[in-house]
């Protein structure tokens, strides 16, 4: 028996007797897209600098984020079955999933966020990073991560439902769908203090720190009332999940329209970007020959006009139903330039920096729109 058992491990790559966790899929789409990112930076164009800067500090201080829930998944000497990066599509909707780990008794689906500053959970379920700059301290709202692995469990619930081929199967996975599928929040970086004094207690149990992972999950699997799963349906769950990856195809080089255009040298953008600790917007590039009070004056103003408060609203209503961060629709720089602008047809808009051929295809049209409205 152990003879077969080896052979069958040797020929399907799955370890039979599971007795710690097995990473089956445990490559990352991310580190892929640095790579590309890093290359950008070495010779891109000034005027894209900032983006190119800012998507590298992104995906680094995710990818590190990443890396420490992994080690503890690895280190729990827990017979489960962990998936990495799935990005999952269906109807035109994706989600990418940090983690799914399947355990004998439920599925977890890991949320991580290596957040910088300290975040404040209030009674209504906000998010609220607080920091501090030279003893200045700005409060800010932020995406709810809760929210976020809500919508990833919905679109588990729709695409493996759908693979259920008759009415009876489909009312058992709905039926056992909130015990056998559960969702956490984890909080990557060390130095983040989460404030959860007024969050609701639904809230609070599904925000954790990375150290804590591994006895949240212990203590969920002693709590769960569900049938032990056999290993032979757990390695089919996790079969099902890693066909229906579909690998996150985001291309920086046409995002960022090189491929369209001949861009000059600029200096490589510094190893230290990578570490850098930042996940905001990118900032409006000054123009040299404006002061920073100027700057700040012509802000402000533009805030206050209806084509900005407009393209604003499109932008965050875009970016919520695509699930990406708000600077992929456009960034405040090349909204302001749109602003200043005023373009009047797609080739008009394709001279904004920023506006290649992609992201004109995609949300050109709207922007016009807003632009002939106002």
């Amino acid at each position: 028996m152990a003879f077969f058992d080896t052979f069958l491990e040797v020929m399907t790559d799955k370890p039979l007797h599971l007795k710690a966790p097995f990473f089956y899929k445990k490559d990352s789409d991310a580190q892929r897209q640095l790579a590309e990112l890093t290359e950008v930076g070495k010779t891109c164009s000034r005027d894209i600098a900032t983006d190119v800067e800012q998507d590298i500090r992104l995906l680094s201080y995710g990818i590190a984020g990443e890396e420490q829930v992994a080690f503890e998944l690895a280190n729990s000497y827990l017979p489960m079955i962990v998936l990495h990066d799935l990005h999952i599509e269906s109807d035109g909707l994706s989600a990418q999933i940090d983690f799914l780990v399947i355990t004998t008794k439920f599925n977890l689906v890991i949320e991580c966020k290596n957040l910088y500053g300290n975040i404040e959970v209030n009674s209504g379920g906000d998010f609220i990073r607080k920091t501090e700059y030279k003893g200045r301290y700005n409060k800010e709202g932020i995406y709810s991560p809760i929210t976020q692995n809500i919508r990833h469990l919905e679109m588990i619930r729709k695409v493996r439902g759908a693979s259920k081929n008759n009415y009876f199967a489909k009312s058992i996975f709905e039926k056992n769908f909130d015990a056998n599928y559960k969702s956490v929040v984890v909080l990557a970086n060390s130095k983040t203090i989460i404030d959860l004094k007024y969050a609701k207690k639904e809230i609070k149990s599904q925000i954790i720190r990375c150290d804590q992972l591994v006895d949240y999950i212990k203590n969920l699997m002693k709590e769960s009332n569900s049938v032990v799963s056999l290993e032979k349906n757990m390695y089919e769950l996790a079969d099902f999940y890693v066909k229906s990856h579909t690998p996150n195809t985001t291309n920086y080089l046409k995002k960022y329209g090189i491929l369209e255009e001949k861009t000059k040298i600029c200096e490589p953008i510094l190893d230290a970007a990578i570490e850098a600790v930042l996940d905001v917007e990118a900032a409006p590039v000054m123009d040299p020959g404006k002061t920073a009070a100027s700057i700040s004056e012509d802000k402000t103003n533009v805030e206050d006009t209806s084509i900005y408060k407009a393209l604003k609203k499109y932008r965050f209503e875009t970016c919520k139903s695509e699930g990406v961060q708000a600077y992929c629709i456009f960034n405040n720089a090349q909204m302001l330039a749109v602003i200043s602008a005023m373009p009047a047809t797609l080739t008009d808009l394709k001279k904004i920096s920023g506006f290649g051929d992609v992201k004109c295809q995609k949300y050109g049209a709207a922007i016009l729109e807003i632009v002939r409205s106002i």
